[in-house]
């Protein structure tokens, strides 16, 4: 059983998010307030240098290299919020959030406001929901 390697870190991710402009940062605590009550086995951290989300629970092992534990990668650039899935490929967006899926398996969504967000938030959770009943569990 693959138990993760990746550390849950909010504190890190609390200090990340206390260095953006603050109207931008609400954006980005909404996004991950949203992420993380979408399922209790999510955890955060920052990795690739941006706030990162990945699956804590147990799963068949893998290559590390797959990045199957990793989420949702929140990248913050230019005031705009660009989510991306690592291995968005494997989920079927019944919601039209997600783009098409890059060649090498990613996927995603941007968001450059609070009400975009807003409007979009079940969205999400449902787009999450689709990753993690994908997992390959232990």
């Amino acid at each position: 059983m693959a138990k993760s390697k990746d550390i849950h870190d909010p504190e890190n991710v609390t200090a990340f998010i206390q260095k953006l402009e603050p109207e931008f940062a609400k954006l980005i605590t909404a996004i991950r307030s949203v992420i993380l009550e979408t399922n209790k086995e999510i955890g955060e951290q920052i990795k690739w240098n941006s706030p990162s989300f990945f699956y804590t629970g147990e799963m068949k092992p893998f290559d590390p290299k797959e990045y199957k534990r990793d989420i949702i990668v929140v990248h913050t650039r230019k005031n705009e919020a660009l989510l991306v899935f690592p291995t968005g490929v494997v989920i079927e967006d019944t919601t039209g959030l997600l783009g098409a899926a890059y060649s090498d398996g990613r996927r995603m969504v941007k968001f450059i406001s609070i009400e975009e967000f807003n409007s979009r938030q079940q969205d999400l959770k449902t787009v999450i929901a689709n990753w993690i009943s994908k997992i390959d569990i232990a």
